[in-house]
């Protein structure tokens, strides 16, 4: 297999303090395992229509054929692809992204054995390499590897914003850690917390505030973590940080103290055990969650609904944006949406414009069978037609794609 290893040169003693903390933290042993499930209240005909929706997707599972991709550079694991979560299994996943896309990339325009485009390597090695058929980032090296997504300002964050990506964790590797960097006016220069996600255990280690939380990973969590993808979503807002694994919501931090700026993605990895992630998603601000209140705007534009590359498949991440809207139209019973379906300017006009259509049909079926009347809803396709960022930009493209809802 190729892999071309990027050196920068070795930086160990800047952050070799900060990351001390997260090695005695991955020293001790886990003790205790509570299983934590988001409190948030879901009503009964959302369950009964998610049966619906997972019965429906095993019968077509039981009908068709798997068929695997032949690829010129082999897949750094053999492993079987594990079943993916459904969307009944995000029943009562609550985390709504921020409204507009900072970054976002799912390496599609990068190659195997390279290192990504749309990054900087600050210290260490780090590599492109496949996942069962899909690239990913390896950090690779044998101490320290930093990385960083390449943006047009140095400081590009501001409260509230979001943070998801998907990471893969191989059996005996270390976790991924996520560096928050804020500026310090009286001293002059960036201090920096930490995110650690690791095997046993998500922990947050504060810098001025000298917070150090963690904690324990469900059991249902723990023991399907080996050899599979898990979703990873950070939401901060008023200083209040919410960490979120898969489904569950893990720690809470109430308050960080700390205005960030900017993030990297770092940790200790090597060859055998790399740290692998992917689909990596920034997005600013973190008011879409309109629960309890009376709508009064014109349309609703959600970056939170995804799909499966090129398909009408929903994610289950997509639920924590369709339980909003869900809650919407209760609350606003007088209301009714048009589904608006929009996609980027790749690939052909009527390809986008008939996935449009699909994606907004499965959005609306899926709301339908969650317990809101078909008559409250209608559904259409855009394609490419109505964008509303520059559509030559990676972040323009990621905000063209989208689900509206349109008060009608």
């Amino acid at each position: 297999m190729k892999k071309l290893l990027l050196l920068s040169p070795a930086i160990f003693f800047l952050v070799f303090n900060s990351y001390s903390q997260v090695l005695k933290k991955l020293g001790d042993k886990v003790k205790n395992k509570s299983e934590q499930k988001a409190d948030q209240k879901v009503d009964q005909e959302i369950d009964k229509g998610l049966d619906k929706t997972d019965d429906a997707s095993k019968k077509k599972e039981n009908n068709s054929t798997t068929t695997s991709n032949t690829n010129s550079t082999k897949d750094t694991s053999a492993t079987p692809v594990p079943a993916a979560p459904t969307l009944k299994v995000y029943s009562n996943y609550d985390f709504v992204p921020g409204d507009k896309i900072l970054f976002e990339d799912h390496f599609t325009d990068d190659q195997d054995g390279e290192f990504a485009t749309h990054w900087e390597l600050k210290s260490g090695q780090a590599v492109l390499n496949k996942i069962n058929g899909e690239l990913a980032l390896h950090l690779t090296d044998g101490n320290y590897a930093v990385v960083l997504p390449r943006m047009k300002t140095e400081k590009y964050l501001s409260d509230p914003f979001t943070l998801e990506f998907d990471w893969y964790h191989v059996p005996g590797a270390y976790g991924v850690i996520i560096q928050l960097k804020s500026f310090d006016k009286e001293l002059g220069f960036d201090r920096q917390s930490e995110i650690s996600i690791q095997p046993g255990e998500i922990g947050f280690n504060g810098t001025t505030s000298n917070i150090s939380l963690s904690k324990s990973l469900t059991d249902e969590l723990h023991e399907s973590l080996d050899n599979s993808w898990h979703h990873v979503a950070i939401a901060i807002k008023n200083r209040q940080m919410k960490i979120y694994l898969d489904q569950y919501r893990i720690l809470v931090v109430p308050d960080t103290k700390e205005d960030y700026t900017n993030i990297d993605f770092a940790g200790i990895g090597d060859e055998k055990n790399p740290i692998v992630f992917k689909n990596v998603r920034l997005a600013s601000g973190g008011n879409m969650n309109m629960i309890g209140k009376k709508f009064t705007d014109s349309k609703i534009v959600t970056h939170g609904i995804n799909f499966d590359y090129n398909k009408a498949v929903l994610k289950p991440e997509s639920m924590g944006t369709l339980n909003m809207i869900l809650q919407v139209l209760k609350d606003n019973p007088e209301i009714k949406f048009e589904v608006g379906g929009h996609t980027d300017s790749d690939g052909a006009d009527d390809y986008n414009l008939k996935l449009s259509q699909q994606r907004a049909d499965a959005v609306k079926d899926q709301l339908i069978k969650m317990g809101v009347e078909a008559s409250r809803l209608s559904a259409k396709g855009y394609g490419e037609t109505k964008p509303i960022s520059d559509d030559t930009t990676l972040e323009g493209k990621a905000n063209n794609r989208r689900v509206e809802f349109v008060k009608m």
